[in-house]
């Protein structure tokens, strides 16, 4: 089950060979056996052996090739919005933390939604780990998750594949926010749960990297969805999103309009 900021807002899968890119070069991996085993607080992890040494999956902001999406189901607004940002994500990735402000200032400037995917990368010490503890201050309250994903964005590369220093890090932040961080922050396993449901749907999807990025719309006279693969233009893609979507919204207007006036609409 994905996260969503702004407006509007069980068992491992198995893992099949897939193409990954690094860059827009692919590169081809074999996925073997996943396999689990526990870590502080009760969590499970999940990491795959087989995995070659020193491959980066995180794109880069620029040059990054288009992902084959082999299932669009999820790459849509929420109910009620016209236009929406859809990313999946590691909170490990040097380049999602990079991504993350611009995708909060676009949210910010058109009030839109965005909608997350976790999608750990196996290269990752800690990935699975922030992703189960950012849904456990969620519990708390979805601003305090959000602060925390914020906060390992911003300084993830001061830790980066250091499993010591993001536990002091996310304990830290517990304690700065007056949360007592529980021996076992998922007891029952719902939150990994959570976590591996949207990893195997980012399979579904064909995620071959992160971030990976689409402004999605409902209702659209141009493409339903476009992969931001250069940050730098994201403002010119939403704003013909927006342009794209614009005779739905008025549709809509002029049918409110018209049943507050009691006029019956077709």
């Amino acid at each position: 089950m994905g996260i969503t900021r702004g407006p509007n807002a069980g068992s491992p899968p198995s893992f099949p060979p897939i193409t990954m890119s690094a860059g827009s070069r692919p590169i081809d991996m074999q996925r073997s056996n996943a396999f689990s085993f526990p870590i502080r607080r009760n969590l499970n992890v999940v990491f795959f052996s087989g995995l070659a040494a020193g491959l980066v999956f995180a794109a880069t902001a620029r040059g990054q090739s288009t992902t084959p999406v082999k299932d669009s189901s999820v790459l849509h607004p929420p109910a009620g919005a016209r236009v929406a940002i859809v990313e999946f994500a590691d909170m490990e990735c040097p380049d999602c933390g990079r991504a993350n402000p611009v995708l909060e200032e676009a949210v910010a400037k058109y009030h839109i939604p965005l909608v997350r995917y976790d999608f750990p990368l196996s290269i990752h010490n800690w990935a699975f780990e922030a992703a189960v503890d950012a849904r456990f201050f969620d519990t708390k309250s979805k601003q305090l998750g959000d602060a925390y994903r914020d906060a390992v964005f911003a300084n993830s590369t001061s830790f980066y594949q250091n499993l010591d220093g993001f536990r002091q890090f996310t304990q830290k932040f517990a304690q700065s926010h007056g949360v007592a961080l529980p021996f076992a922050v998922d007891p029952q396993g719902k939150l990994s749960a959570e976590v591996k449901a949207d990893y195997a749907l980012g399979e579904r999807v064909g995620i071959e990297h992160t971030p990976t990025i689409w402004v999605v719309t409902s209702g659209s006279k141009g493409a339903p969805y476009i992969e931001v693969t250069d940050r730098s233009k994201l403002y010119q893609i939403i704003d013909q999103a927006l342009a794209d979507t614009k005779s739905q919204a008025d549709t809509k207007t002029q049918a409110e309009t018209k049943t507050k006036t009691g006029t019956k609409t077709k």
